[in-house]
């Protein structure tokens, strides 16, 4: 994914990459450990994401990129 800001939050990546279907989807399966930023398990929904991190979900891999 594309960004045009400095950085994104977690909980609003998954959401914008249809990755889940609302925010409080998004907050339960960062908080029961779902979801890995740069091969490590991320708890927290407003981790700021920068170009370059990896995100995994599942079987789905997602680069940020700068726009």
């Amino acid at each position: 994914m594309q960004i045009t800001t400095p950085y994104i939050k977690l909980d609003s990546f998954l959401k914008a990459e249809n990755a889940v279907s609302s925010g409080g989807e998004a907050k339960m399966m960062i908080a029961e450990g779902y979801i890995t930023v740069n091969g490590e398990v991320e708890l927290r929904r407003g981790r700021k994401l920068y170009p370059g991190d990896l995100v995994v979900y599942g079987k789905r891999k997602f680069t940020i990129e700068s726009a």
